[in-house]
């Protein structure tokens, strides 16, 4: 078997840990949505992991002091995360009281009493330099192999570069591309195992759907938020579903069943 096949293997192996192949919901920045919970909080992930969701996304900066802190935007209450030392972001609370999590005490939580979610972390390209970006990546896989818990992450990124840093260091974790700009065979060249791309860059793209299952590419759409939509990429099976409404997602593929 060649290297390819066998970092590939293992990489399925990864997200078979949620133990769905097909269709699988993804809570975009956790499940926060219905309960109205902060995006990216601990208490967003926590509710993914109760509803025994396949998996969970997040996003990850690094502040000034080079803190890896858990947040979708790149200003956190109009302060430039990158910018920012990690003390002066904690002075403003979450909406419900959390403080900015931090990568190490959100793995952490992940966890726990996790059986079924993987956890997706997006590595958010540096607004400084491409460089920047990359060591945040390199930390950060630094930080979720300490506490142990690579074998339920996998790592997604709209910088190409940051992907291809990972798989120099890290030959059997999953990875997925967000940028929508290439092609199945593309990413497999280069050694990453999925392309996660907005829906729409399937729909102008039908053909990367069969390509990507002729070459063992995982497929992910995001963000998959309206019912015609979700119908969709439910019958084109994709293997995961991105999605701010995992709650209805969730009842819409138990109806298709």
């Amino acid at each position: 078997m060649n290297t390819f096949k066998i970092f590939t293997a293992v990489c399925l192996f990864v997200f078979s840990y949620s133990n769905a192949q097909k269709n699988a919901v993804v809570a975009h920045r956790g499940a926060w949505k219905k309960n109205n919970l902060p995006e990216n909080s601990i208490a967003s992930l926590r509710h993914a992991i109760d509803l025994k969701l396949p998996g969970s996304e997040f996003d990850v900066w690094r502040t000034a002091d080079d803190s890896l802190v858990i947040n979708h935007d790149a200003h956190y209450n109009k302060l430039l995360i990158e910018e920012t030392n990690y003390a002066d972001l904690i002075r403003f609370k979450l909406s419900n009281g959390e403080k900015l999590p931090t990568l190490y005490e959100y793995i952490s939580e992940g966890k726990k009493n996790n059986k079924h979610t993987l956890l997706v972390c997006e590595i958010k390209p540096s607004e400084i330099n491409k460089e920047r970006g990359q060591k945040t990546a390199l930390m950060a896989v630094e930080t979720i192999k300490k506490l142990k818990a690579e074998k339920i992450t996998c790592y997604i990124s709209f910088d190409y570069d940051i992907l291809k840093q990972i798989r120099k260091i890290d030959p059997k974790t999953s990875l997925q591309y967000l940028e929508g700009n290439k092609s199945p065979k593309e990413v497999k060249a280069d050694k990453i195992n999925g392309v996660d791309y907005h829906y729409s860059v399937f729909k102008k793209h039908p053909e990367w759907i069969k390509e990507a299952k002729e070459n063992n590419i995982i497929l992910n759409a995001w963000t998959v938020n309206e019912a015609a939509d979700m119908d969709w990429i439910i019958e084109n099976k994709f293997n995961y579903i991105t999605t701010n409404e995992p709650e209805l997602l969730s009842e819409k593929l138990k109806e298709k069943k």
